[in-house]
């Protein structure tokens, strides 16, 4: 295993992992009540940047033990290797140890130093709130070749990713030679940023001035109003746009959306609402007539078969002005089915 692919593990397992719970953010998304505070949204926006182009929200603990992932176990078995792996590496069981996440896109700054081939001009950092081995973490880090850094009195654990053409091949190149690469900081007891170096000092100067997202109303007022489900997001679709420097053929095709957010309660089954700002009211009713087009065509698609009729049928299409809204509701007979189609499909394809 390389070096880099080492930070890749560390690094990532603690967010994609995370990911067997939160995966869900991008597309079940909602947010409980009890965790918000007395300004709206959890304590760990604190150190979220005040510009934030999204802003997303799960519930690990809800949703790993929800019906809803047991049944999505069952129909799609995965394995757990990765997830074994990064146990054993950092001591964290994603089931019983992460709580709740908090993760943002960040719209540039010194992110920009990370690789274009991620596809944004700014960058992404993950708030894990849940129980950590510290001591394991930190010395794991450091026998990869991560080096200790104190900042504001915060003790990050930095990787380094030296300049050049093949970094992972190179461990002896001096520090001159060598830029941040990923961080990992406990910047409070059983909480982890885990992010660029860059985005994670930032967040520690975040919390620290109190110049967050906390302080944007325009962002603030969007998740208070996501207040009956276990996982959220939201965001400024047209800046995320722009960051995924899409070509002028197809950002022209999209809708002019200023504004998005999914929320949505996971449990037996989903259920919850997808709505989209638009530029003006033409582009709203534009908009309702694209998806009352894919909800006839959905519909008509899924005329011979009544479980599918009963998910489209939930389907409703709302919002008023510039708002566009669709509510939707997935009941758990779904994924039964799905769990049969799947364990009958190896002995379909053996004849």
């Amino acid at each position: 295993m390389t070096t880099r692919t080492r930070y890749f593990v560390i690094s990532s397992l603690l967010v994609l992992g995370c990911g067997v719970g939160t995966g869900l953010v991008a597309y079940y998304a909602g947010f409980p009540m009890t965790a918000f505070g007395r300004r709206g949204g959890p304590e760990e926006l604190a150190y979220v940047p005040r510009d934030a182009t999204v802003v997303a929200y799960a519930d690990v603990r809800g949703v790993m033990s929800s019906e809803l992932r047991r049944k999505v176990h069952e129909a799609v078995p995965m394995s757990e290797n990765g997830q074994r792996e990064f146990q054993d590496q950092t001591g964290i069981n994603i089931e019983t140890d992460i709580d709740h996440v908090v993760a943002f896109v960040s719209p540039g700054s010194d992110a920009d130093s990370l690789p274009a081939s991620h596809g944004f001009s700014g960058g992404g950092m993950v708030l894990a709130r849940g129980i950590f081995d510290e001591v394991k973490i930190e010395a794991l880090m450091r026998e990869h070749g991560a080096h200790i850094e104190d900042y504001k009195g915060k003790r990050l654990i930095v990787g380094e990713i030296h300049k050049g053409r093949h970094p992972e091949n190179d461990d002896t190149r001096p520090a001159a030679t060598r830029a941040d690469g990923f961080a990992l900081a406990f910047v409070e007891p059983g909480l982890a940023a885990v992010g660029h170096a860059s985005l994670v000092r930032a967040a520690i100067d975040n919390q620290a001035s109190g110049q967050n997202v906390t302080a944007n109303d325009d962002m603030m007022n969007r998740v208070r109003a996501l207040d009956s489900g276990n996982a959220w997001a939201v965001g400024r679709f047209d800046a995320l746009q722009k960051q995924a420097r899409l070509p002028a053929s197809v950002a022209g095709q999209i809708p002019p959306i200023t504004w998005f957010s999914i929320s949505s309660h996971v449990n037996g089954g989903i259920r919850g609402v997808i709505q989209a700002e638009t530029r003006d009211e033409e582009s709203a009713n534009n908009l309702r007539d694209v998806v009352r087009g894919l909800m006839a065509l959905a519909k008509l698609q899924t005329g011979s078969k009544p479980e599918l009729q009963t998910m489209m049928q939930a389907l409703e299409l709302g919002g008023s002005g510039k708002t566009v809204a669709l509510s939707f509701a997935i009941p758990s007979e779904i994924f039964d089915i799905l769990g049969k189609a799947a364990k009958s499909l190896p002995a379909k394809v053996g004849h």
